[in-house]
Order: structure tokens, then sequence, then C-alpha cells
């Protein structure tokens, strides 16, 4: 799900339509409504989200710390024109991309897509029992000797484990293996994909650590 902080209520909407034409979850909030949002939302809901747009005059840079405390999803700041101290403050602030505006949605994705990918290159290995995950592009390991993986398959345990205990639909899960630039979502490649991935993490581990539900999706539930 992707969050959009305006005041221009057309612009809302217009995001809300151009997200939808891709096949991603939007919400569109003003200020009032974001605040009041990121104050109640669940830990399941701020989890959930895929990145965070924020419009002209709708947040300030210094409220930065207070949404980086509760949801680690990227935040893409739009501005009305080019100007370098906007700029600078927004990035100083922790903002992981400024834009100018007007921008196409299909960027926005792509440059969240991109910010969690600089996340997962710097996160630590995880350990689980005889299993590591290094999310660097290497493969996995169990017991120490390399699982080896095709990278879409790499990419859906990486992802599945990185929101262990979450239900992830197969349109999530297509998402980001595939990117946002995708017109279709193919939802037989990724049940394609996972499944050879559950048979060798089975074969390797003696038991099945990733649960499919039927019109639900996917959940990695551990060892």
């Amino acid at each position: 799900m992707y969050i959009v902080v305006d005041q221009n209520e057309a612009d809302l909407k217009g995001f809300n339509a151009d997200f939808a034409k891709l096949g991603a979850n939007c919400r569109s909030l003003n200020a009032a409504q974001f605040n009041s949002w990121l104050k109640n939302a669940s830990e399941e809901s701020l989890e959930s989200v895929e990145g965070i747009l924020i419009g002209p005059d709708s947040v300030r840079p210094d409220r930065l710390e207070r949404i980086r405390k509760s949801t680690p999803a990227p935040i893409i700041a739009l501005t009305e024109r080019r100007e370098l101290s906007a700029t600078l403050d927004w990035l100083a602030a922790g903002a992981d991309y400024v834009v100018c505006k007007p921008v196409h949605v299909r960027e926005i994705m792509a440059r969240a897509d991109a910010a969690r990918r600089h996340m997962r290159s710097a996160t630590e290995p995880y350990c689980e029992g005889p299993l590591v995950l290094y999310f660097n592009g290497t493969d996995p390991e169990v017991d120490g000797e390399p699982l080896s993986l095709p990278r879409r398959e790499r990419d859906v345990l990486e992802y599945l484990v990185r929101n262990a205990g979450r239900r992830i639909s197969k349109s999530q899960l297509f998402r980001a293996v595939y990117g946002s630039m995708s017109d279709e979502i193919n939802e037989e490649l990724v049940e394609a994909h996972v499944s050879k991935l559950r048979k060798k993490l089975r074969a390797r581990l003696g038991q099945d650590v990733i649960e499919s539900k039927r019109y639900l999706g996917y959940r990695y539930i551990g060892l």
C-alpha cells in the first residue's frame, strides 16, 4: 500500500486513480487525516506501507523523524519547483527522494523500489537455525552449505522473510520480485516460483517454512 499525503483534493484523486491503474493499493489523505492515521494505525498497517508520498505544504520536513519511527517505508517528498535549499532540507530531514511535480506514478513506484533495495543491501544477515539469508544477491545457506536458487526464487524468499508472519498476496509478491514497472500481474508465475522454492526448502530443512492459503497468498512461518 502507498500513502499519499496532499492538501490538494484533485491531486489526491489523481494519484489514487493512477496507482489503481497499475494494480497498486493507495490511500490518499490530507495532512490532518495522515497525522491521525499515523497515530492510530496498527503495526500490521504500518508494515504494509510500500512508500509514502508527501505533497507540497502537507507535512513539514521536521516531522519526518516521527514518520521514520513509525514505519521504515521509503519517503518521497514532492515540490512545486526545483529549489536547492528545499531539496537539501528534505534530504537532511530523512526523505529518500525529492521530486518536482508533475511526476508519473511509475517513477514514484520505481523510486520506492530503489529505496527498498538500498535498505536491503544494508541489512544484517538473517539467521534462523540452519538457515542463513544475506539479502545481497548471495545464495542462502543451510547448515553452512549454499542453497542454490535462481534470482527470482531468492527474491521471493527474501521478501517473505522480511515480512515474516504477514500474509503476502500474489500481487504484492509479483511487484516485489518484478518491480513496479510491469503493467500486468502474472499470478501463475508467482505460484510457480513459490512452488519450486517450497520444494527446495523442504528438501533441505525437512519442513515447510512457507504457508500457502488459497486466495489469501503466502506467509513465512519460519522453523
